[in-house]
């Protein structure tokens, strides 16, 4: 199982095309106001720009870093998860025998229920994960704008879409099982609390004593514990107040922004044309075209300013789309494919058959 992410350039660059273009609008209306219509007085002085350029990097930063410790928290749940189900098929593959049973079972039946105890659990696993990858108000705004969808079905797919969560988790319990947790809500929950019944019938059977069936038990609390983090980040937004006022500082800034810059712009072009004056003038096609770009020079302000603009807003961008860890986006934990290393692993530990083969992801994004 790998977990790593490629977002390359060209895929940024598709994600925030429509943004770059809006930038380069935004900063060619004062350029053109200021040099084409005359309108000379149409700047903003720089240092209270600058102030306010340096306040919004500090809340975009302390953001993204919020956002950022979301997600790895995420990552080290999920990292829990993995250690708690390869302990949970090892105490299934030498607690349950016949030691002290009180009536002996032939090794397939015994099989069997290792089986049915690890095939519960990935139904867990599959529970969980879907219910993770519920949509959930504060995610919608991401998922339902046009560039995102783009985005989502040109550079990678996300099973939980595709694939009905009936569909999935059905080959892996009985019917009985199936019906009984698919009438309650919290589907992943319900399930081990069938695995925590089942426990207690192996236990009064003798197929496994007291002391392991307690420390089985426990290894079901701390998946209880772990399903208790992961719905903490999913169900608790990064605090609303903070992310609209970020957004409406970030665009604030990015509005004024061409015109603080085209000031200095044109101080440049100003300082070209009086170094043009101090030499020997000529009427060269040279001359001529130092002179013009002098003159002119404040369009330059127009790439830069789309350019800072960008940065900020990407920056803001990137912490919004990764507050929600479990969302089903390209930075998020990979949740899907870390499912199935995890069905691969502990059902190779039982000696199972009929194993999945890993998911195919699109641009060797995993999700």
């Amino acid at each position: 199982m790998y977990t790593r992410r490629i977002f390359p350039v060209k895929g940024v660059l598709k994600w925030t095309r429509r943004h770059i273009f809006l930038f380069l609008f935004i900063a060619l209306i004062p350029v053109v106001l200021f040099d084409v219509v005359g309108l000379k007085w149409l700047h903003v002085p720089w240092l209270p720009l600058g102030v306010l350029g340096t306040a919004v990097a500090f809340i975009v930063s302390f953001k993204n870093n919020a956002s950022y410790d979301r997600l790895w928290e995420a990552r080290k749940i999920w990292g829990g998860i993995v250690n708690a189900s390869r302990s949970w098929t090892i105490m299934v593959k030498d607690f349950i025998t016949n030691t002290h049973a009180k009536s002996k079972l032939n090794e397939k039946e015994l099989q069997e229920i290792k089986r049915e105890l690890v095939h519960r659990h990935v139904a867990w696993l599959t529970a969980l994960r879907y219910q993770l990858r519920e949509d959930k108000p504060w995610e919608m705004h991401l998922k339902e704008t046009k560039s995102n969808r783009e985005f989502r079905s040109s550079f990678f797919r996300v099973c939980e879409d595709e694939i009905p969560v009936e569909e999935a988790i059905k080959p892996y319990l009985t019917p009985t099982e199936f019906n009984e947790i698919s009438a309650k809500g919290n589907q992943a929950s319900q399930l081990i609390g069938i695995q925590s019944k089942r426990l207690k019938e192996l236990m009064n059977e003798g197929l496994i004593e007291d002391f392991r069936h307690m420390e089985m038990a426990n290894v079901l609390v701390e998946l209880y514990t772990l399903q208790g983090k992961s719905e903490r980040i999913k169900n608790f937004p990064y605090p609303r107040q903070f992310a609209t006022l970020n957004y409406m500082f970030v665009w604030i800034f990015i509005l004024l922004l061409p015109f603080g810059i085209m000031e200095g712009f044109e101080e440049i072009g100003t300082h070209m044309l009086t170094d043009l004056d101090t030499h020997e003038t000529h009427l060269s096609f040279a001359h001529r075209v130092q002179e013009y770009i002098a003159k002119h020079f404040v369009w330059f302000s127009v790439p830069f300013s789309a350019l800072i603009a960008w940065v900020f807003h990407t920056m803001e961008a990137i912490g919004e789309n990764t507050e929600n860890p479990f969302e089903g986006g390209p930075n998020d934990v990979p949740i899907t494919d870390m499912s199935r290393g995890i069905e691969i692993d502990i059902r190779q530990l039982i000696d199972d058959t009929d194993i999945p083969e890993p998911y195919e992801w699109k641009n060797d994004i995993v999700m």
